[in-house]
């Protein structure tokens, strides 16, 4: 399994939702962004099986 490549740091997604009026600290930040990669995956997966 290949390791994964984040592009987006907890720091990154901070800056990006505070521009868009959403205040989150770094470490909800973290989960998110584990939350979305994990989502996306899972997403991509199904989508390659078929």
């Amino acid at each position: 399994m290949l390791p994964d490549k984040r592009s987006i740091t907890p720091e990154k997604a901070v800056e990006i939702l505070k521009k868009h009026g959403t205040e989150i600290t770094v470490d909800q930040a973290k989960l998110m962004l584990d939350f979305l990669y994990k989502f996306a995956k899972l997403a991509l997966d199904q989508v390659f099986k078929r």
